[in-house]
């Protein structure tokens, strides 16, 4: 799959709507376990969704492959691509490289993925998921992988100043149980699982899940495994001419949620701002010009 263009899994979702009642259950069917559930022949694919062969046959075609083999090797590449390891991805754009400056090709490639990424971002559902975050009548949870921790801390300490009961889980798996004790039903769990996907992360949110807790989950345009059980979901585009995947449009969304919390809750969120702001000067955190 060549970068910008949309995954099975986008296509799907773009014409949910415009499908016939077997055409969206078969749809269903292919996203709870996306992109493996499209892998097995045609009549498994169609019996596991229960609908007929041809059914399949129709969606496929209606997706805009020319056939199941065709659509099956679009599914093996997102598949390779959600698996690849750093190398893997320095030698695949290292192949098809511009010869121009890294500055430019990279900025290009951010800029790219974040046009592609907010023409998908609807307006309604990030109202919404700003909405939830705003709710001070639930905890919010937040937890990150091995390098998305990073971009969970920094919604943590944002959030914190906005709001009350803000809980950070960080990435120590250890404590994880201690923390998720007081999970109630309505509180909320952000989730930020990108490829390499990680195990931890999908456990600790069905455990959430199953408490009873909503799910807002960050995630790349293939889509974590914990996309099925997240109530609000962003995809963010994450391919860079670079072994390592980008994690600048994922931080632009971030702060525009912190951005649409604020302008929710601003009475609190500046009370606790003037409250903080003077503990900071009672204990000197910052240095003072004179």
């Amino acid at each position: 799959m060549e970068n910008g263009e949309k995954t099975v899994s986008e296509r799907l979702h773009d014409m949910f709507n415009d499908l016939t009642r077997a055409e969206r259950q078969l749809a269903n069917s292919l996203l709870e376990n996306y992109p493996v559930s499209g892998l097995h022949v045609i009549t498994t694919v169609a019996r596991n969704a229960n609908v007929s062969t041809p059914t399949v046959a129709r969606l496929v075609q209606k997706l805009g492959f020319s056939g199941f083999p065709q659509f099956q090797a679009a599914l093996r590449d997102e598949l390779q691509q959600q698996i690849s390891n750093p190398i893997i991805k320095h030698d695949t754009w290292s192949a098809r490289a511009p010869g121009t400056h890294i500055l430019n090709s990279f900025a290009d490639a951010v800029v790219r993925n974040l046009q592609q990424t907010l023409a998908r971002v609807d307006p309604a559902e990030f109202d919404a998921l700003c909405a939830l975050l705003a709710d001070t009548g639930r905890s919010i949870y937040l937890v990150g992988g091995r390098f998305s921790r990073t971009l969970a801390d920094y919604l943590y300490r944002h959030l914190q100043v906005s709001r009350e009961k803000v809980i950070n889980l960080r990435g120590d798996i250890d404590t994880w149980p201690h923390k998720m004790l007081d999970i109630r039903e309505g509180d909320v769990l952000v989730v930020f699982d990108i490829r390499r996907y990680e195990t931890a992360l999908k456990r600790i949110a069905t455990i959430a899940h199953s408490k009873g807790a909503e799910i807002v989950l960050f995630t790349d345009q293939w889509g974590s495994p914990v996309s099925q059980l997240a109530r609000h979901r962003l995809h963010c585009r994450i391919e860079v001419p670079s072994a390592w995947d980008s994690s600048a449009v994922t931080m632009v969304l971030v702060e525009t949620v912190v951005a649409g919390v604020q302008n929710l809750i601003w009475d609190k969120t500046e009370s606790r701002m003037h409250e903080l702001e003077k503990l900071f000067e009672s204990t000197r955190t910052f240095r003072k010009f004179t």
